[in-house]
């Protein structure tokens, strides 16, 4: 699988919050992923995408919440992030565009 937009899919986007820049300082990026995506494919997508060395992938799951959108009950959706840990030396900076 070495789609450039398949491996698109599976990493949606950099998750830049207050928790995230903490786990930056040592060596972590978080990234909102796709709900069904694993641990390996999430590493093969950010080692041939940013072009680093991944260590590991932790990955979290946060359900969506129940609520109100114009008087009417709705739920957000499920959102799936993984900390990606980078190998000594590597390093991905998430402000700047791909």
């Amino acid at each position: 699988m070495t789609d450039k937009a398949k491996l698109y899919d599976v990493i949606r986007k950099p998750i830049i919050t207050e928790k995230a820049t903490m786990a930056s300082e040592s060596g972590a990026v978080v990234f909102e992923v796709a709900i069904d995506a694993n641990k390996p494919l999430i590493k093969e997508a950010v080692e041939s995408l940013f072009g680093v060395k991944v260590k590991a992938v932790n990955t979290t799951i946060t359900k969506g919440k129940v609520k109100r959108f114009r008087g009417q009950m709705g739920k957000r959706k499920d959102v799936k992030k993984a900390y990606v840990t980078l190998e000594e030396g590597n390093t991905i900076d998430v402000t700047t565009g791909l």
